[in-house]
């Protein structure tokens, strides 16, 4: 790559993304193409543990992984981030603090029924208990990418064909 890069995996929980976002960071090592792997869960764990769920605190949550991810371009490394990002203002303030061109926006475009039914972190299920307030894609919207870069619905193909496409993708329009 001749640059590094932020490739910000978005769309509903459950939809794939950490999964493909993985998969894209192992093929990036494997071509010798440094980057880091920043996944919403693991993040919002460590450095916004102090965070809560509502629209204000998810905004502040990505304006904080925006800027981790900044800092990582800035060392020459590619940046790849799985978060739910729920708002297109939300998107476009990480995209803003990151800098258009080093922003990959990538929508995990898997439909809502084939996320519920993964349901890995049982989340639906508690969100549909009353249980979590909030849920995107349940009880809190989920805004679709009006322009991504790139789409993927992992109910759709295997998951080598989705990252090869991916990589296929990045390779040709970035490097």
């Amino acid at each position: 790559m001749s640059k590094a890069l932020t490739i910000w995996f978005t769309g509903l929980p459950s939809a794939g993304k950490t999964t493909l976002a993985n998969a894209l960071h192992q093929k990036l090592w494997d071509r010798e193409i440094a980057s880091i792997m920043i996944d919403g869960d693991d993040f919002r764990k460590s450095f916004c543990s102090d965070l809560g769920f509502s629209l204000e605190a998810r905004r502040e949550n990505i304006r904080r992984a925006a800027s981790m991810a900044r800092m990582v371009n800035d060392s020459g490394v590619t940046s790849i981030c799985s978060f739910v990002s729920p708002t297109q203002a939300i998107r476009q303030l990480a995209r803003s603090i990151i800098g258009n061109d080093r922003f990959i926006e990538v929508y995990v475009n898997t439909p809502l029924e084939v996320c519920m039914q993964r349901d890995v972190k049982g989340l639906y299920h508690q969100a549909n208990l009353g249980n979590i307030k909030d849920l995107t894609g349940v009880s809190s919207p989920y805004e679709a990418p009006e322009n991504p870069a790139i789409q993927v619905d992992t109910s759709q193909g295997t998951l080598p064909d989705n990252i090869d496409y991916l990589v296929n993708f990045i390779l040709k329009k970035f490097c």
